[in-house]
């Protein structure tokens, strides 16, 4: 019993020991002034997104009205193609060198004509592994009823015979 209890203690030193030398992983959170609540998203808020030209990201709350905002006191597109949700959070990114702002659903389609969409690729792969793997053959009724025959039958011969003995 003690061999066992030793190797278990060693086991626990050696993952502690791993998950010290692995730094974690820090989450992504939005800043709290820029998430919007529930009230704010019937009222047309979301949150701005805005990349500027030196790379630097800033998040703020604006308000969609008439399909425009204002930032930095230029009217911006605000369509429902440009808005965008991160964790139930509706948003849009808006690069500040250009009045309209990022839309996923034109990125798409550029991509579907360039041919640098990867949704073709993983159907592909998914149907290459698919081949590889190959599903388990279930046996029908009958063989189940052969096979059940055969060791009964083989029961019957033992308890007839003696066992063998």
């Amino acid at each position: 019993m003690g061999d066992i209890r030793d190797e278990i203690k060693e086991l626990k030193e050696i993952i502690q020991e791993k998950s010290k030398d692995k730094p974690k992983e820090k989450v992504f959170r939005l800043p709290f002034g820029s998430k919007v609540g529930k009230l704010q998203k019937k009222k047309n808020y979301v949150t701005l997104q805005r990349i500027n030209e030196n790379g630097q990201i800033a998040f703020k709350k604006v308000q969609i009205d008439e399909q425009t905002f204002m930032d930095e006191g230029i009217p911006r597109l605000a369509a429902a193609g440009y808005v965008t949700y991160w964790k139930n959070n509706p948003m849009i990114i808006l690069p500040s060198w250009s009045v309209e702002p990022f839309s996923p659903l034109e990125n798409y389609n550029r991509s579907l004509i360039t041919g640098t969409n990867s949704a073709g690729y993983r159907l592909l792969m998914n149907r290459m592994k698919n081949e590889q793997i190959k599903p388990k053959v279930n046996m029908g009724g009958w063989m189940k009823w052969i096979i059940g025959a055969i060791v009964i039958g083989i029961i019957i011969y033992a308890v007839m015979t003696g066992g063998g003995g």
